[in-house]
């Protein structure tokens, strides 16, 4: 067969030429999965842990963590019908929701300072980092001032690692006391985040068995990332915040600033 399309085509070009294509070729990049198959990719993932748990996988929300991505990936995730995307630093987010507040539901998936709560109230709709009774009447306050009514997560810190923001367990009762009594603000339940490498399992074990003995009126659950949040699904999250299995390095964005 190789020697009648040898006879048809004429002869072979010279080796060097063709050693260059095979060269520009392997140069080219691959084009690597878009971000409406990387959605359906993760959102199959949910389902499948959903159903291993006996729940219901619409009783779980993707949250998008768009921080390492360029701006233009606002408008493929509103073409993809993504409905909520996070950023992990307040000015990062306020910049970056400018003219996009329309199309989602913001979340600041990272630990808030006291210093910019007003600032995360107005420009967030749901706020995940807060560990301290203190920080919760602060945001009541900016709340009731600026008309608004964020949800909350008090963020618990089940690993104990010296390294992450968060609740001990035993601060965990004076902080739901203090969320409780919000007028403005919602508390909506627990978020926690898993030691990196480790084993993410008994971490977001613990955070449901904190919600069902201290607040089982809270329904939800913040929990679970790019590598684990199957596991958190399994175990009870009702969030998940996955960022680099979405955004990181989009065919549709390489070379856009």
């Amino acid at each position: 067969m190789l020697g009648v399309m040898g006879a048809t085509l004429g002869p072979r070009p010279p080796p060097v030429k063709t050693a260059r294509r095979c060269i520009l070729r392997a140069a080219m990049p691959a084009s690597g999965p878009t971000l409406p198959e990387r959605l359906a990719g993760v959102r199959a993932e949910l389902d499948a842990a959903a159903r291993r748990a006996g729940r219901p996988a619409a009783g779980v929300r993707l949250v998008v963590v768009t921080k390492s991505a360029p701006p233009g990936v606002f408008a493929l995730l509103a073409a993809a019908g993504a409905g909520d995307v996070g950023e992990s630093r307040v000015q990062a987010g306020v910049q970056r929701r400018a003219g996009q507040a329309a199309a989602f539901r913001w979340h600041l998936v990272g630990h808030l300072q006291s210093n910019k709560a007003r600032v995360a109230v107005q420009a967030f709709d749901v706020l995940h980092g807060l560990d301290s009774p203190e920080l919760l009447a602060r945001v009541d306050r900016a709340a009731g001032e600026l008309g608004r009514a964020p949800g909350v997560f008090l963020q618990v810190n089940v690993s104990g690692e010296p390294s992450k923001h968060g609740l001990s367990p035993a601060a965990l009762p004076a902080a739901l006391e203090a969320g409780r009594a919000l007028r403005h603000a919602r508390l909506l339940g627990l978020m926690t985040m898993a030691p990196e490498g480790g084993d993410s399992r008994p971490v977001f074990a613990g955070l449901r068995r904190l919600r069902d003995e201290l607040a089982p009126e809270l329904h939800e659950l913040s929990m679970g990332m790019s590598d684990d949040f199957a596991v958190a699904v399994e175990e009870g999250s009702t969030c998940v915040r996955v960022g680099r299995r979405l955004v990181s390095d989009l065919p549709e964005l390489r070379g856009v600033g």
